[in-house]
């Protein structure tokens, strides 16, 4: 699903799904006029020429349309990715290698490095640079998002300095699990995902936060109010627990276990409902509440969130009055200080 950006009537830019713009040329947001653009355009064009089935009629071959008020919205204000070559390696602890060719990028979070061939620069700074005439107050709010996600306020950019030649760069997961490479431009130019989930992508990608505008989701979904988005025409990487699945919604609705969202594409709405009647809400094993994902788009699931994974660790640590499991001798902990454990 293609992902559209118009210039509003204070000729800003705004962006919406493709299946969005009948609704929004019905209320007037978008006339024939309006200047439009989508990935694979060289510039920007007016509606009406390059999408005349939303109005009806063919385009009209007499003449350019009529200027729209306001200053043009430059093509240029549109930050394009830059196109990275990747490999993953491993299994369950991964690494993905990203190839950078000179003067190239790629942004990631902070702490996620794990090695780099030479030429290769990094800079930690406030934010993800696809915005680079953002003024300081879009900045700090930018940084104030990222804050209550509880990710780090900077993000380190790596580029490839040197005169020639491809050079990598390494980045590893935080715990054990799989990293999904997601080609934005193949999924509608963004995708929503769990709020700690987001590893590297190549410099042009827009990390921001968004916000669930479901009272039920946001209280009782593993996710909360609060997730990550994604946006551009570039690779990005998240990291997820265990094994990870996609699933295609054609219309369809999946109910998930809260925990197991990974993330989803445009199309796809997400909600909560309940995990059955009263007995199975409190004795079933699987929780209060489902999550529902409905919709047309991609959605990948997780196995093992990592919550889960430590929550079963530290029930099991001795320390904490869990249990060894098949462990040391019939000592127990006598037998664990002996063994030098």
């Amino acid at each position: 699903m293609k992902t559209w950006h118009y210039a509003n009537s204070s000729s800003d830019q705004a962006q919406a799904p493709e299946t969005e713009l009948p609704g929004l040329v019905e209320k007037g947001a978008i006339t024939p006029q309006t200047k439009v653009w989508s990935s694979g355009m060289a510039n920007w064009e007016a509606a009406g020429e390059v999408l005349p089935q939303l109005f009806g009629h063919s385009a009209s071959p007499a003449g350019p349309p009529p200027v729209p008020a306001g200053p043009p919205v430059a093509a240029a204000a549109m930050q394009v990715s830059h196109e990275i070559d990747y490999e993953i390696f491993g299994d369950d602890m991964q690494i993905v290698e990203v190839e950078l060719d000179p003067g190239e990028t790629v942004i990631a979070e902070a702490g996620a490095m794990n090695y780099l061939e030479p030429d290769i620069t990094f800079e930690a700074k406030m934010g993800d640079g696809s915005t680079p005439n953002e003024g300081m107050m879009g900045k700090l709010l930018s940084v104030g998002k990222r804050a209550l996600t509880g990710e780090s306020i900077f993000m380190t950019h790596f580029t490839h300095s040197g005169g020639g030649g491809k050079r990598r760069a390494a980045f590893a997961a935080p715990f054990p699990g799989k990293i999904i490479p997601i080609d934005l431009k193949e999924v509608g130019g963004e995708i929503t995902c769990q709020k700690d989930s987001f590893l590297c992508a190549a410099f042009g990608t827009q990390v921001t936060i968004a916000f669930n505008r479901k009272l039920g989701a946001g209280f009782f979904g593993g996710e909360g109010f609060i997730l990550q988005k994604l946006r551009g025409d570039g690779k990005a990487f998240v990291h997820a627990g265990g094994t990870i699945t996609e699933r295609v919604l054609n219309g369809e609705t999946l109910r998930v276990d809260t925990g197991c969202l990974v993330a989803f594409s445009p199309g796809i709405e997400y909600n909560i409902e309940r995990a059955g009647n009263l007995k199975s809400m409190f004795f079933g094993g699987e929780g209060l509440f489902l999550a529902t994902l409905t919709g047309h788009g991609k959605v990948w699931l997780q196995s093992l969130p990592f919550s889960r994974l430590a929550d079963r660790v530290i029930k099991s640590a001795p320390a904490a009055g869990g249990k060894a499991q098949g462990e040391g001798s019939v000592l127990g902990g006598l037998g664990r200080l002996i063994d030098g454990d």
